[in-house]
């Protein structure tokens, strides 16, 4: 229930002079820029704008840095719409329709219903965490390794929908992407596959892969064309479109709240986050949408299912650094620091004892939504320039860009090698119809995956079966994952092979 005392002081706080808000623009505005170039992830923006902090008072600090967590939500969905490159795990899914929108002229529309997701999947994340932050602490807190397997299981369950070829090549591609993962020193500390190279024992940095399977090799192989898309008339930048697309959002209530549900749910729990959120959001609108043929080409039920479930994960994560003081990921770890900064510690005592800041940074929060979408509305038109560059000078500069990429995530040339290798990989899966997807998907959870079952089996003292029987949610999370993934698509199907022998 909410405290209706501590929710009018937060007002009084937030209200009363403008000073909590003055950073908040600034930290959109960075938010959406280190958010749109590759490379330059959200939680490195708030790391490098952190000790501004300690010029400014607590309420201040955590509004100047969740604005910056808010503009790169939707930041680095912007470079997947307009050129394929994802500007962090979490818009991966983002890419999947947002770029053929783009491919087809559409792109002012897809930034549009790209920014309309996001503000309102920001807006139902932050509602939830207002409402339900004390119950949502204590689920978070029964959510054992084999709780994550199941989560986990959900998402590498895509690897077989997300393709638009063969179920075959849809799990071949997934496979490879799981034994990717599996290089470099294992959560036991063994060594595999490092082929005596030192840059491996880390394993393969995932980010600078994504950009060579999702960006580079998607440039190699537009090299031959003119422009990003073909059509003159369908190159200018219009805001009157983008704000169409905005409000095309209103169109697909069930699908936002789903998506938004979902992130919320997921971001939620420490360890997963917005790259989990999104693709199994994504991965369940469209096993239940009715237009399923269309996702992967330009579908703006995928764009939305994407976007509003990576911008809900955010108060979702919010959720276990204010109620337990854990940080999710490594955005709210940089939150934390500036809790320290501040002698706080989130948890909680944090909700008995400063229940007013609490409600200051959620509905503060609420503000940065509205203010979001008038920020990038300023911004998008210049960002959307990139549709009109010829590719003669577009590829180039952007490999480059990818390149610079890797070699900011690791530090080492080993950003760029990986960056480079994984373009020819992609370029040579695209040729052949594997989904880079799949790949992208068992690199991004196979490392969690196996993580959690050593943590499992260690837990269960080598008996998980009697262990699992004594995990209700797990349980509960297994028959679902079992209804949504496996009975439920098997019974689709019939039902379609039934209308086709009727028809």
């Amino acid at each position: 229930m909410i405290d209706t005392v501590a929710f009018s002081q937060a007002i009084t706080l937030l209200f009363t002079t403008l000073d909590p808000w003055l950073y908040v623009v600034p930290g959109l505005i960075i938010g959406l820029i280190f958010g749109a170039v590759p490379g330059l992830q959200i939680s490195m923006a708030m790391a490098v704008f952190l000790p501004i902090t300690w010029m400014m008072d607590f309420l201040q600090a955590m509004l100047f840095l969740t604005a910056i967590f808010t503009g790169g939500a939707y930041g680095g969905g912007v470079t997947a719409i307009l050129m394929n490159i994802p500007g962090s795990s979490s818009s991966v899914a983002t890419a999947f329709d947002g770029y053929p929108m783009a491919r087809q002229g559409k792109h002012n529309e897809a930034l549009g219903i790209g920014l309309g997701a996001s503000v309102i999947g920001t807006f139902i994340g932050y509602a939830l965490l207002l409402v339900l932050i004390q119950p949502l602490a204590g689920m978070v807190l029964r959510l054992g390794p084999l709780e994550m397997v199941m989560i986990v299981l959900w998402g590498l369950a895509l690897i077989a929908t997300l393709n638009d070829s063969t179920v075959a090549k849809g799990l071949l591609a997934g496979v490879l992407g799981l034994l990717l993962s599996q290089v470099g020193m294992s959560s036991t500390g063994v060594m595999r596959t490092t082929i005596g190279n030192p840059y491996l024992i880390d394993g393969i940095s995932v980010v600078p892969a994504m950009i060579g399977l999702f960006a580079a090799s998607e440039l190699l192989r537009l090299r031959a064309g003119s422009y990003l898309v073909e059509e003159e008339s369908a190159r200018k930048i219009s805001l009157r479109k983008i704000i169409k697309g905005l409000f095309e959002v209103f169109k697909y209530p069930k699908i936002i709240l789903k998506g938004s549900f979902i992130g919320a749910l997921i971001g939620a729990v420490p360890g997963v986050g917005s790259s989990v959120a999104n693709l199994v959001a994504y991965g369940e609108i469209r096993r239940t949408s009715k237009n399923q043929e269309e996702f992967g080409k330009g579908s703006v039920e995928g764009l939305i299912a994407a976007e509003s479930s990576n911008s809900s994960s955010e108060g979702g994560s919010m959720t276990a650094l204010l109620a337990l003081g854990i940080p999710g990921g490594a955005a709210t770890a940089v939150l934390l620091a500036a809790f320290s900064f501040h002698n706080l510690v989130g948890g909680p005592a944090f909700i008995r004892d400063q229940r007013d800041l609490v409600y200051s940074i959620i509905l503060g929060n609420f503000g940065q939504v509205v203010l979001l979408g008038a920020v990038a509305l300023m911004i998008l038109p210049l960002l959307g320039m990139v549709v009109r560059i010829p590719l003669t000078y577009l590829v180039p500069s952007v490999l480059a860009l990818c390149a610079w990429g890797g070699f900011g995530i690791t530090g080492t040339i080993a950003g760029p090698v990986t960056v480079m290798a994984f373009a020819g990989l992609g370029w040579l899966m695209r040729r052949h119809a594997y989904p880079v997807a799949a790949t992208v998907i068992g690199l991004l959870l196979g490392k969690m995956a196996e993580g959690e079952m050593v943590r499992t089996l260690q837990i269960s003292g080598g008996n998980p079966l009697s262990y699992f029987a004594e995990r209700p949610i797990a349980i509960v999370l297994l028959v679902l994952f079992i209804l949504s993934a496996i009975i439920l698509p098997l019974l689709r199907k019939q039902k379609e092979k039934k209308m086709r022998v009727q028809v």
